[in-house]
């Protein structure tokens, strides 16, 4: 299992960069060709005490000060087709691509109205099962079930864990979660149906829920400021798949999503899209199928040498734990970033019985 930084370790690295004014300093010298943001849900908070998927969500007013703080930075907000030739022209003007995986509806109703209000393009990222209505978007299901549940047993033969108090339902969360993200894709999501049942759960009332129908999609198609990409069709980790299906996973959500919108699909995210879901396998595959670019979660800023690696773009997630505009500038400075590289690459060279360095927080769905 993965060790997590918990959030009040992170914040306090923000804020020892922001206060110490290292961003600041940094950023007259590591001022970054762009930034591909990262987002997911986009809807007014509801906090209810358990919320393990709140780094998913930020608020239409924090998206709003943000685009505001980009500009304010010197950043031009383009669309996603445009990074190719930007990165190409040496223009060194930066430039900032807005980004949202696995249409949520929330991204039509608050996120949608932001943009057209600031004049933002922006790129929604498409995995088919959900708008059919057949995929699982497993994490919100493990939440809901966890917070039905006084019981739970993780996957394996662990013993079996109390859900009774808001913390015991956290750590079970944490701990199921990452017991799935090590487990193959069916053998996890077979898990999170039975648990879904024992909960009384409707599993594909959830995408009906939350996810925009083929008639909405076609809709904000309308949009001049909206394109939409692929992110396969049934929102699995590629790496995890045998190369035929992974290929066919990629290739079917292309078609699709131009059968329905009826406009080229150039783009492609890969779901998750750490280290362990998508690499150079994956990144030749979306090479080959003719994808102009492809975006991962690989947390940096975009600089010159992306554009030899044009299918394995790093984003920059914006987090609903850290909505703060001097978060987004530190973010922006490239700083973090470059910490973070720095332990990873102290931690390796330690001893194989030393502890991993923690990994940023989690994204459940990218």
């Amino acid at each position: 299992m993965k060790p997590i930084v918990r959030e009040p370790s992170v914040r306090l690295a923000l804020e020892l960069i922001c206060r110490s004014g290292l961003d600041r300093l940094a950023g007259r010298y590591l001022r970054p060709r762009g930034v591909i943001f990262a987002l997911h849900r986009v809807k007014p908070s509801e906090p209810t005490g358990f919320d393990p998927n709140a780094p998913l969500e930020v608020t239409p007013e924090f998206l709003e000060r943000t685009i505001v703080s980009v500009r304010a930075e010197g950043f031009r907000f383009v669309p996603l087709d445009d990074v190719p030739r930007l990165l190409a022209s040496g223009a060194r003007e930066p430039f900032a691509v807005v980004t949202l995986d696995d249409a949520y509806r929330d991204n039509r109703d608050f996120a949608a109205p932001v943009f057209t209000r600031h004049r933002v393009p922006y790129t929604i990222f498409v995995p088919e099962a959900f708008v059919d209505g057949t995929g699982q978007i497993w994490w919100v299901e493990l939440e809901r079930a966890i917070r039905a549940l006084d019981r739970v047993s993780p996957p394996g033969s662990a013993p079996t864990l109390s859900c009774r108090t808001l913390a015991e339902k956290k750590q079970a969360f944490e701990r199921i979660y990452w017991a799935l993200r090590e487990r193959k894709e069916d053998e996890a999501r077979a898990f999170v149906r039975e648990l879904c049942r024992r909960a009384g759960i409707d599993v594909g009332g959830l995408c009906r829920e939350l996810i925009m129908s083929w008639d909405e999609l076609r809709e904000m198609a309308k949009d001049p400021l909206a394109s939409f990409g692929a992110h396969t069709s049934g929102h699995y980790a590629l790496a995890k798949l045998g190369l035929e299906r992974a290929r066919a996973e990629m290739a079917g959500s292309r078609r699709r999503l131009e059968a329905e919108l009826r406009r080229p699909c150039r783009h492609f995210c890969y779901p998750y899209g750490d280290e362990d879901s998508a690499a150079g396998r994956e990144f030749d595959l979306a090479r080959e199928l003719g994808f102009e670019t492809a975006v991962t979660m690989r947390k940096s800023l975009i600089d010159d040498h992306h554009l030899g690696s044009l299918t394995a773009l790093p984003r920059c997630s914006l987090n609903g734990d850290y909505q703060d505009q001097r978060y987004v500038r530190a973010l922006l400075s490239g700083v973090p970033f470059r910490l973070w590289k720095l332990v990873r690459a102290v931690n390796s060279l330690r001893r194989p019985q030393t502890a991993p360095a923690p990994s940023l927080p989690r994204e459940a769905s990218s």
